[in-house]
């Protein structure tokens, strides 16, 4: 299989250019990542819609990756609950070396085709979850071995690559392939590999969680109110639904402790 994710850069002689050129060539090459994005669009599209009716009878979203994949992965879960306001465990992401190698690297944790698996069987995995490899460049044995015994138990998998033909997008069901093209550092995938990850990581959790009815209109109104941004944006998000004032919404807001059932439960 050729690897278009270990190519040889479009630029030579990075370390004679200057700063602004540095800064010119790799904004033009990250340019190109929506447009990779797009040409999967179809793909994406057909995963979605694979996991909102396994998600609805009480299935969970796994991601499982390592290196750069795997944190984009546990960063997309760990986010969801408070923008979502889901609760912890609905979303849930998993990488090869456990959450120590957020921060270092763990030496061959990716290598090893059995510890995926059994990270997944941590979590009682069953027949209503999904679960998303994520993997650049679509060879890492964590995350093959595991979709492969996700196949054997009948549990449905969708993948996130960035080379074509890759041996994981050959085992899961519904295999995405942005296939965004040399990096600008030969074979940095955490560059346009990862922006490619994180973009459609984005898509697949923000139109889950938008068909799941979390969102109305276009408000995060199920988000948890942690600091006082939030709480201002939810008591605005009153002041527009109910035609109330500030204090006022803001009361309803402390009251109900969200915007969803402030709404729910207003009798104004």
């Amino acid at each position: 299989m050729k690897k278009t994710t270990e190519s040889d850069s479009n630029y030579d002689g990075l370390d004679k250019m200057s700063t602004v050129d540095l800064l010119i060539n790799i904004n033009r090459e990250d340019k190109t990542v929506a447009l990779s994005v797009e040409n999967q669009i179809p793909q994406i599209e057909q995963l979605i819609n694979a996991i909102v009716p396994k998600m609805k009878i009480g299935g969970r979203l796994f991601y499982l990756g390592a290196g750069t994949s795997g944190r984009l992965g546990v960063i997309d879960a760990s986010e969801c609950p408070p923008t979502f306001g889901v609760e912890h465990g609905l979303v849930i992401g998993i990488m090869a070396g456990g959450d120590k190698a957020m921060r270092k690297a763990v030496e061959f944790a990716e290598d090893n085709p059995d510890l995926g698996w059994k990270d997944l069987k941590s979590h009682k995995i069953n027949k209503n979850d999904v679960i998303i490899g994520i993997a650049a460049s679509g060879t890492t044995p964590y995350v093959i071995g595991a979709l492969k015994k996700c196949q054997q138990e009948n549990i449905t998998t969708g993948c996130i690559v960035c080379n074509a033909n890759a041996p994981l997008s050959d085992i899961a069901d519904f295999p995405i392939e942005i296939v965004v093209g040399p990096e600008f550092v030969t074979g940095s995938t955490r560059m346009k590999s990862g922006t490619a990850q994180k973009l459609v990581l984005n898509m697949i959790s923000t139109s889950l969680m938008i068909k799941l009815g979390k969102i109305k209109g276009n408000k995060m109104v199920n988000m948890h109110l942690s600091n006082n941004k939030l709480l201002d944006r939810g008591t605005k998000m009153l002041m527009h639904e109910i035609s109330v004032d500030y204090e006022t919404a803001n009361n309803l807001l402390n009251q109900f402790g969200s915007v969803r059932n402030a709404l729910d439960n207003y009798n104004g």
